[in-house]
């Protein structure tokens, strides 16, 4: 995670959160992860493929080319098990190859259940109207989420926030995810004022304003 942000890109998130809560009561929380989980069913996939592919490939040569057929069970069952052994470490190690063997919907529901981890780990719910906002961001599955409490998710449409999201994966698309998401953050902050949440005198910095990385 530290060799996607310098320095420079987390002091401009900083400051742009700073930026947008300066004006207005709530708190505005970026999140980054690597990845929303270790998908361990899904390299037990490629394994128990792996191992199946060993074993279908020992039947073609005992079939095909008698020089090379294996006849002692317990190579076969050595070969077919160091098979999926080695592809199931493969996979975990080089997870980029494992995403061809996650369906969308189980990218989606990680995601979304990291998210929401995320939500209640970093105590976004913690401020005093419940205007809180998470920008999450997790690469190995290219999503993006935007979460708010209560107190500004009632009066802001589900459109608003997809909207928000879609200017993020412009940018990334662009590879400028940085300028992304303090344009993310600072239209949170309009968000914010628009539907009156205002800074009040006794307003107080309820979160740190950091960029989150897991």
């Amino acid at each position: 995670m530290q060799q996607r942000f310098s320095a420079r890109d987390l002091e401009r998130i900083k400051q742009a959160v700073r930026d947008a809560e300066r004006k207005v009561s709530g708190e505005i929380v970026p999140v980054f992860v690597e990845r929303s989980a270790t998908y361990t069913l899904a390299a037990g996939r490629v394994a128990v493929l792996a191992a199946a592919l060993a074993f279908l490939a020992i039947i073609l040569f005992d079939r095909y080319v008698p020089a090379l057929a294996v006849f002692d069970p317990l190579v076969i069952f050595f070969i077919v098990a160091a098979t999926g052994s080695g592809a199931f470490a493969l996979v975990r190690l080089f997870p980029g190859i494992l995403r061809f063997f996650i369906r969308q919907d189980e990218l989606d529901q990680a995601t979304r259940r990291r998210a929401e981890v995320a939500f209640l780990r970093e105590e976004i719910f913690h401020t005093r109207q419940r205007t809180g906002i998470m920008i999450f961001v997790s690469f190995f599955e290219h999503e993006v989420i935007v979460m708010a409490d209560t107190g500004i998710s009632k009066v802001v449409d589900q459109q608003v926030w997809d909207e928000v999201v879609l200017k993020i994966i412009e940018y990334v698309r662009k590879k400028d995810m940085v300028t992304g998401i303090v344009a993310a953050i600072g239209r949170c902050g309009d968000l914010l004022l628009e539907k009156g949440f205002v800074v009040t005198p006794d307003d107080m910095n309820e979160l740190r304003d950091d960029l989150r990385t897991e």
